[in-house]
């Protein structure tokens, strides 16, 4: 599963429960409710990577882009080269991050930067934008995830819990620059991105509706944390 937002649009993990490799393969109970299915912080680390990083692990990074969209000739072609020029344009803007999640080999990752009150970092989202998120960006309280790059199976299973590998990406990326709010863009014929992104907390921007909201292909999804 790939989410992305139009083109021009190192830290450690959080102390938790070490792995224990005697768990692997069993179920976690919730407190409230029924078995949900082990828990990926115990396989999963998540971590920023430098710009140099980033550029050695461009391959790789292309790879996991082709395999979360599909795997088909057109995500390892077409796709694969467009994602690869979007990302190194990304990583030139103030503030650019980058987080992988990796086992033995990566398994996921998403990116972005925040957005300022003078306009720079706003390309592609000129006129969706509400006055509210326009004053959040003036005090630098407001990011762009540009991508989430994640297997299917975490659009589909287990989207309401906090260790669900997209939640714990996108909340990454907004508490390690301080922000309250992340936007995206999603084109509006894209059903399946947006039921991803609703499923990991992602709303619509408040009093859009399909009348209401701003001519053009696309449509603006919130997220705060």
């Amino acid at each position: 599963m790939t989410v992305n937002v139009p083109a021009a649009p190192i830290t450690t993990e959080p102390p938790g429960r070490p792995a224990d490799p005697g768990r692997r393969g069993t179920r976690e109970r919730s407190p409230s409710g029924p078995e949900r299915g082990s828990s990926p912080r115990e396989g999963q680390r998540v971590r920023a990577l430098t710009r140099r990083q980033i550029e050695d692990h461009l391959q790789e990074l292309g790879d996991l882009y082709a395999e979360t969209s599909g795997g088909g000739p057109w995500a390892w072609n077409q796709g694969r080269g467009a994602f690869l020029r979007r990302l190194a344009a990304d990583v030139r803007r103030p503030g650019f991050e980058l987080l992988v999640a990796e086992t033995t080999a990566l398994t996921g990752c998403a990116h972005g930067f925040p957005v300022h009150g003078d306009g720079s970092g706003w390309e592609g989202f000129d006129g969706y934008l509400p006055g509210r998120l326009l004053r959040l960006a003036a005090s630098g309280r407001l990011f762009v995830i540009s991508g989430i790059h994640v297997p299917s199976r975490v659009r589909r299973q287990n989207q309401d819990r906090a260790w669900n590998l997209a939640r714990r990406l996108q909340k990454r990326l907004l508490t390690d620059h301080g922000a309250a709010v992340a936007v995206t863009l999603v084109n509006r014929s894209d059903h399946r991105t947006v039921e991803a992104l609703r499923s990991w907390g992602w709303r619509y921007v408040e009093g859009d509706t399909p009348r209401t909201a701003p001519p053009g292909p696309f449509r603006v999804l919130v997220l705060e944390i």
